[in-house]
């Protein structure tokens, strides 16, 4: 039997004993927060979760689950003693009890049968592995972005998620984001006109591979770090990494189209209805006098342009996203506030005052998911197309040439660009 199976069985049994209760009952009395009554939510109905690596993204979702009345968090997995305490205190106090249990190894959070769902929040080299981990045992995901560092983990991840049934949700909350979502309808519904262009803000792509010295390796009790590494090549620990300080690092991150393309990538393919291709085409930019730019620009193989640029935007806030037709363009941010081209997509135009990156709205969603099993907004298929023409320009821009790459086999015509394709990854930490 499937967990996911397991899991419904579960809240059906729940229910059951409520009823057996009732009818047996003499004069026995039921509390009303176990039938999910005087607005309390009965145990059967509630999300029970656990949480893989809470850092400060981690936490601010957290804070949200926490808030749920139909959320009960019960445990807390991560390789710092001092964040796994943090975590459990922050869980405890919610509740006014010291339920809580704290794990080193994600292994021992998952194999409890009374986990629904997990957060995962890590740094970014584990969100694929953990994710695929947590399937597996039948977990539910809400994973922090990026969801993967390759193509090979974009792709790994999808099937995963479908081979196991679970339902997953990529933390890329401006898919449920008020002015995300209405930018996205203007553009879908034709009133741009036919669609030209669709413009990603992306930071400078680069990584590097200049480390930290070498310094004492902690306790395995206060950081594991072998299991912070993960499938990462071992190198010697530095306490700036675990602080922190690995993004910009090649071996830890996927550089700054993919830090901000794995949300407004996603944003570009789901306002032109390409959630379920990728670009054909990736074409790195220079200066005039012949340097490499930050400007990535792809095509799709019906003529559509994606612009990658971190530059000339409106100041509309951060991860902003622009559409442009044979009619007109819109822009949005994550201020709320949008910008059309003329007055008559302005009578269009609305405020909405939940900033971009909240994900409030984006977890409500997925909790209602893991209750009905249905498939959320920023599903596994969906974000692995956005992740993977993310990583198709950042291998276009390290190769500084174009490069043409096949949506379908997941292949390019450049033997240097399909090596790049995957990373070597450390055992036992393998896909």
């Amino acid at each position: 039997m499937k967990s996911a199976e397991r899991r419904l069985n579960r809240r059906a049994f729940l229910r059951g004993v409520a009823v057996a209760g009732l009818a047996s009952a003499t004069p026995a009395l039921i509390p009303g927060s176990a039938l999910g009554l005087d607005g309390e939510v009965a145990p059967s109905e509630r999300v029970n979760m656990g949480a893989i690596g809470i850092g400060a993204r981690g936490g601010h979702d957290l804070g949200i689950f926490l808030s749920r009345k139909d959320v009960r968090f019960r445990a807390i997995c991560d390789i710092r003693r001092e964040r796994r305490e943090a975590v459990k205190n922050q869980a405890d106090k919610t509740y006014n009890d010291n339920e809580c249990a704290m794990y080193k190894d994600m292994e021992d959070l998952l194999i409890r049968d009374d986990i629904d769902a997990v957060l995962i929040a890590t740094g970014d080299r584990w969100h694929t592995m953990a994710s695929i981990t947590a399937a597996k045992y039948g977990k539910d995901v809400y994973c922090e972005k990026p969801l993967s560092l390759t193509i090979q983990e974009s792709r790994a991840l999808a099937v995963a998620v479908e081979r196991y049934g679970i339902v997953y949700q990529a933390g890329t909350q401006r898919r449920n984001i008020g002015n995300f979502m209405l930018a996205a309808e203007i553009a879908a519904s034709g009133k741009l006109g036919k669609l030209t262009e669709v413009h990603a803000n992306t930071l400078w792509p680069a990584t590097d591979q200049d480390w930290y010295p070498a310094e004492p390796e902690p306790d395995v009790n206060e950081v594991d770090w072998d299991r912070w590494l993960g499938p990462c090549p071992w190198r010697p620990y530095n306490s700036a990494y675990v602080r922190g300080d690995w993004r910009g690092k090649f071996d830890f991150h996927g550089g700054g189209i993919l830090e901000w393309g794995s949300h407004t990538v996603d944003l570009c393919q789901w306002a032109a209805q390409k959630d379920h291709t990728a670009p054909v085409r990736y074409e790195p930019q220079f200066n005039a006098d012949g340097s490499i730019a930050g400007h990535i620009w792809a095509y799709y193989d019906d003529g559509l342009k994606l612009v990658m640029r971190s530059d000339g935007w409106l100041g509309l806030g951060t991860c902003s996203a622009r559409y442009v037709g044979e009619e007109g363009w819109v822009e949005t941010g994550d201020s709320g506030r949008m910008a059309v081209s003329n007055d008559k997509l302005r009578s269009e135009l609305q405020y909405f005052g939940m900033p971009g990156t909240d994900p409030t709205t984006h977890i409500a969603e997925f909790i209602e998911c893991v209750k009905t099993r249905r498939d959320p907004a920023a599903n596994a298929k969906v974000a692995a197309q956005s992740h993977i023409a993310s990583h198709c320009a950042y291998i276009a821009w390290q190769l500084q040439r174009t490069i043409e790459f096949d949506p379908v086999k997941e292949e390019f015509n450049d033997p240097d660009a399909n090596r790049m394709r995957t990373r070597a990854m450390r055992a036992p930490y393998t896909l």
